[in-house]
């Protein structure tokens, strides 16, 4: 498990400093908000996360994973399956999982209110890939422990989808200039960060769109994929039309932004 961990943090950083420094070398957008201002606020929401997660659950879910081996829960635990082809089979239906979820904190309104912190951002770069509200995060790993209970994956298969989760988030948050033949082929196996971007419009049939993470195949099935912005990746305005005061979206603000923030109009429900 400690392995685990460093394991994790190795490619987080790693994936951070990188992806920071080709959004510097290389970006996208002109960022329209100060980005100290926004970087202190985003890295202390993801410096209080792994605190908080800490403190409520006291397994993860690559723990999970050895646990229900060892007791045969779920389904891949009681199959006779190729040691290989059972761990792509997990980290597939566990990445549809996070697709799934995504979907409902955008149509289930009190989840959508614990959502709208991450979408509340007034630019769109590496940093926003990991502002999500503690709420939101103990939520999704409870889906995630629970996911892997139910399908009993290998424990190869949650470490590698956890890392990939963690890198592509980073990835496809980023400001980062892709040219557009690259992109296209690049967005067949993985979600680009053109591809999230449209995801994170102030346009909500534009927002209610483009919700995976890492592969970018489930749009595609379930009719959610949009390829690109309707005013270009230049002319769009990234955030929620109701969070625009860049005063009103500092550390302490934004802890408690589900409970008075206006919601507005939830996507899915209300488009």
């Amino acid at each position: 498990m400690n392995d685990e961990a460093m394991i994790r943090l190795v490619f987080f950083f790693g994936t951070f400093v990188l992806v920071a420094g080709l959004e510097i070398l290389s970006p996208r957008r002109t960022l329209t908000a100060s980005k100290p201002g926004r970087w202190f606020a985003n890295l202390a929401i993801i410096a209080l996360n792994p605190v908080s997660v800490r403190l409520v659950f006291p397994i993860f879910p690559v723990g999970m994973a050895f646990f229900a081996q060892e007791r045969s829960w779920g389904l891949l635990n009681n199959v006779d399956l190729p040691y290989w082809l059972e761990v792509a089979v997990a980290v597939i239906i566990l990445d549809f999982t996070i697709y799934l979820q995504h979907v409902l904190h955008h149509a289930v309104p009190l989840l959508w209110r614990l959502h709208m912190m991450h979408h509340s951002d007034l630019d769109i770069d590496v940093t926003t890939g990991m502002r999500f509200h503690p709420i939101e995060i103990l939520l999704s790993l409870g889906i995630k422990i629970a996911a892997v209970a139910a399908i009993g994956p290998p424990v190869l298969a949650v470490l590698i989808f956890e890392v990939a989760l963690n890198s592509t988030t980073l990835f496809n948050h980023s400001n980062i200039r892709i040219p557009e033949g690259m992109d296209r082929v690049l967005r067949i196996m993985v979600v680009t960060p053109d591809m999230h971007r449209v995801h994170h419009s102030v346009i909500i049939r534009e927002t209610n769109s483009n919700y995976g993470f890492n592969l970018p195949w489930w749009d595609r099935l379930f009719g959610t994929y949009k390829a690109q912005p309707e005013r270009g990746h230049h002319g769009m305005t990234i955030g929620l039309s109701q969070f625009r005061d860049p005063g009103k979206l500092s550390l302490p603000w934004l802890l408690i932004l589900p409970f008075v923030g206006d919601p507005g109009r939830v996507p899915i429900n209300r488009h």
